[in-house]
């Protein structure tokens, strides 16, 4: 391809003809075709199908025009019949009743000799055309292109559905279609006389009858100087088809480059093509996808993105690179066809309103959607379901809320036995993903991070009153900890006693040394939990190095992969660009302008770290290395990464390492790297996030004076309660504390993970005795807070359901751009659960986690 030079493109779409009122395919298409007339339209192999062809286009809008045009003209010469069209893999509801074959010699030979296969073939996909000069370049680029196919179709899956049921696979047309003894990955030939002996010797052997049946993904066209993209199933939004019409030609375009700079073929194995096409039809947009440089599994926005960044000069060379990154992220936002239907289905359990949406998605029109109704007691999974108090899904009475509905809907078809089978595949992925928490012990396997099926929802209406009162907390908290390292107004006016800031067990003279112009809380972890008046409160702030991010994305990788018929009608709020946005956060606190001041990474303790899985995870989906005290060598230009002989100068280090760890760490020096990496940090040179010191705003004491202190820095009223905590310090609080041991929970101030807490109403006598002694002895120790009845939430355990304690960690992330703080928060939230007949969620002390889903 050379330069300015632009290859011609079309579209052959495959349409599904559905009678209007019962909303199952019509073998009618013989009725439409003779109004329709002219080359653009054609009969299919089942007569409730019809096929459209673009004439060729150089531009993707006009491609996109022509194929609205033809959707349009179909609809109309359809609709006076009482017939609709719809452009999808499959349609919901279809007969295989072996008498729907389109006239013909080729299609009755088709049927004598594929018999059932020939009956299955309801099936609808979108081939799009490229041209190219002679058909040897062609079989090179059928070749180069094959392992990028998996992420098309992905793009295009919409075929979740079969016959009435949901087949757990985002594309079940390809299912079908890869039945075919000629389907799948192209063959390895590398002429275009190697390929016509291929097909000639599959015509000898009496497999296929014709050129035309070689069903390959991708293969020189039969009859046209194209090369034809075949995997793809036909797509709701004509937005999708231009997007993959337009990834395609930039495909061949590389692979021409690639043929004409004569570099080799790609070496991927024939059964790792078939399985990422595999998991591409499984998985949709919704579940991970085969990475094929690794094999590994990546999310559907990193590889989407790869490929787009990959394709780049030959986007921008066609005019495409602008049209092409907007569709994509529409793309992604949007989800599959496939997730869009399951929503759909998911308001009220019926097939009629998913062919009607894919009626109106078809000719571009909205959806209407009526809000969710309450849904009766699901009987099977909720018969012996008992919540105690508040519970955030099942009323007393025993009925699903609203927004609850369409879960148990699709929970009911699975049932106890289908729910256990799920919970093994999920097992399955964890192992296969090495989805851990913790360290294990020698002789021992890792512990895999428990994780519950029932995904937890928190309304858009929740998620909005949430978000402003997250940003106001971290927000107060920067001014404490800045105030506190800094001139101390808030104790000098007397706000909070300075034995409380001084004796803080996160105080670190390190703080002292931070850049007053830098952001010192880059994340904040805020736990909340809601109270038996559905109250959202703050039960605790974390500050140094909160973990749970990548948990919450992985979890929503898992959760949809092993139940991807469980998508919520409304949509929920996305997870792939929270990586982005944390990248983002970090390089706010770099030196623009200057060398290297895009050079971020993750450090971390390492394997022994119990959360190294998470911090693998977040580096990869940000494109940033993890690195040890051990790669690091600090100088007095600044702080570099030492690789294999080679440095690089790092401009920002996100902190996953508990402090006192890393003072006492050594660099690739072997020489102890924490004080040199604070001098660092406070002579400019290195930024290092979270801050060292911000321990100093988070223990427990503190956090009794937070709704202090956004009234005293921000002089607004608080927008998210607290828990109720009185400091024993404090002799008045001490003496009330002590007098209500057996109604309070108990708190060690510098306790983390469940650890040393004393719930009064559930303790013995014994354990009261003791942590009475243990406050008279050292009051400033402890805290003591009400007794909050935690919400609960329908848990999977032991074949049944049954209401778990559950609290929701929120991340918050704070920038500095223009010398102007910025607050987000993301809605990468992780809802952590407690084990059974108790209140304490932490992982350490046998607590699990659920997704959380955020409705748009």
């Amino acid at each position: 391809m050379g330069s300015g030079e632009r290859s011609l493109l079309g579209v052959e779409e495959e349409f599904h003809v559905v009678d209007l009122e019962t909303r199952r395919a019509a073998p009618r298409a013989d009725l439409l075709l003779p109004e329709l007339g002219g080359d653009e339209f054609a009969p299919e192999l089942q007569r409730s199908l019809v096929e459209t062809n673009t004439p060729p286009c150089y531009e993707l809008d006009e491609l996109g025009a022509h194929l609205r045009r033809l959707r349009t003209r179909l609809e109309s010469v359809a609709e006076p019949h009482g017939l609709g069209v719809v452009a999808a893999g499959t349609v919901p509801l279809v007969d295989l009743t072996g008498d729907d074959i389109s006239a013909g010699a080729r299609y009755e030979r088709m049927q004598h000799e594929y018999q059932l296969l020939v009956r299955e073939q309801h099936i609808c996909g979108a081939q799009v055309h490229v041209d190219v000069p002679d058909r040897d370049l062609a079989v090179q680029v059928v070749r180069r292109v094959a392992p990028y196919l998996p992420t098309l179709l992905a793009i295009s899956a919409s075929s979740p559905y079969w016959r009435g049921h949901d087949s757990g696979y985002a594309s079940y047309r390809n299912m079908i279609w890869s039945r075919w003894p000629t389907a799948g990955p192209p063959g390895a030939v590398e002429t275009a006389a190697d390929y016509d002996t291929m097909v000639a010797e599959l015509i000898a052997s009496g497999t296929i009858s014709d050129p035309g049946m070689v069903y390959f993904d991708i293969r020189p066209s039969a009859h046209l100087p194209t090369v034809e993209l075949r995997v793809c199933d036909a797509c709701p939004e004509v937005d999708d088809v231009v997007l993959i019409a337009g990834l395609f030609r930039a495909l061949v375009a590389q692979a021409r480059e690639d043929t004409d700079k004569g570099l080799p073929l790609p070496t991927q194995r024939h059964e790792l093509l078939r399985a990422a096409s595999w998991r591409a039809a499984r998985s949709g947009l919704e579940g991970d996808l085969v990475d094929l440089t690794g094999p590994t599994l990546v999310s559907p926005p990193l590889l989407l993105g790869r490929l787009v960044d990959r394709l780049r000069p030959q986007l921008e060379e066609l005019g495409d690179w602008e049209q092409v990154v907007e569709l994509s992220q529409a793309t992604l936002s949007r989800g599959s066809g496939a997730a869009r239907q399951r929503r759909m289905f998911g308001r009220r359990g019926e097939m009629a309103d998913v062919v009607d949406a894919l009626l109106a998605h078809t000719q571009g029109r909205t959806v209407r959607q009526d809000p969710p109704q309450e849904v009766p007691r699901a009987s099977a999974l909720l018969g012996d379901y008992r919540p105690g108090g508040y519970d955030e899904a099942v009323t007393p009475g025993g009925r699903v809320l609203p927004h609850y509905g369409w879960m148990f809907r699709t929970l009911e078809r699975l049932g106890p036995r289908g729910m256990t089978a799920a919970e093994s595949a999920l097992r399955t992925e964890q192992r296969a993903r090495g989805v851990t928490f913790g360290v294990a012990e020698p002789g021992q396997e890792e512990r895999l991070f428990p994780l519950d099926l029932l995904p937890r929802i928190v309304t858009a209406e929740d998620w909005a009153g949430l978000t402003e009162g997250l940003a106001q907390r971290v927000r107060a908290l920067e001014l404490f900890v800045r105030d506190v390292y800094g001139q101390r107004r808030i104790i000098a006016d007397g706000l909070i006693p300075a034995s409380v800031v001084d004796n803080a067990p996160g105080r670190n003279r390190e703080g002292e040394i931070v850049p007053e112009d830098v952001v010192r809380i880059a994340v904040g972890g805020i736990d909340l939990v809601r109270d038996a008046a559905e109250n959202w409160l703050v039960l605790e702030d974390n500050l140094r190095v909160p973990s749970g991010i990548g948990y919450s994305i992985m979890s929503r990788r898992l959760i949809r992969s092993v139940m991807p018929d469980l998508e919520p009608p409304a949509g929920v709020v996305p997870l792939e660009d929270v990586p982005g946005r944390l990248r983002a956060a970090l390089l706010s606190a770099t030196e623009k302008g200057r060398a290297g001041s895009d050079e971020v990474a993750l450090l971390s303790a390492g394997p022994s770290d119990s959360a190294f899985f998470e911090h693998r995870l977040l580096a990869e989906q940000m494109g940033v290395p993890v690195v040890t005290p051990r790669d690091l060598q600090v100088t007095e230009d600044g702080v570099y990464l030492v690789d294999t002989g080679a440095r690089t100068r790092l401009s920002a280090l996100y902190r996953r390492i508990d402090e006192a760890e890393l003072m006492s760490s050594k660099g690739a020096d072997l020489r102890p790297i924490g004080r040199a990496l604070a001098s660092a940090v406070s002579r400019g040179k290195v930024a290092l996030l979270n801050a060292l010191g911000n321990g100093v705003a988070d223990d427990k004491l503190v956090y009794a004076y937070v709704p202090d202190m956004i009234t005293y820095y921000l002089d607004e009223p608080v927008r998210l309660g607290s828990v109720a905590t009185y400091p024993c310090v404090d002799p008045e609080r001490r003496e009330e504390v002590l007098d209500r041991l057996d109604e309070l929970v108990l708190k060690p101030v510098d306790g983390y993970g469940g650890a040393g807490i004393v719930i009064g109403p559930h303790a013995e006598r014994s354990e009261l005795t003791e942590v009475e002694k243990a406050i008279r002895e050292e009051p400033a120790k402890w805290v003591a807070q009400d007794m909050v009845a935690l919400s609960t939430h329908p848990t999977f355990a032991d074949g049944r359901l049954e209401p778990r304690a559950v609290d929701l960690r929120a991340f918050v992330f704070q920038s500095q751009w223009g010398g102007h703080p910025h607050l987000d928060v993301v809605p990468a939230a992780l809802s952590r659960v407690a084990p059974a007949g108790s209140l304490i969620v932490n992982s350490s002390r046998g607590g699990g986690a659920k997704d959380t889903w955020i409705l748009r």
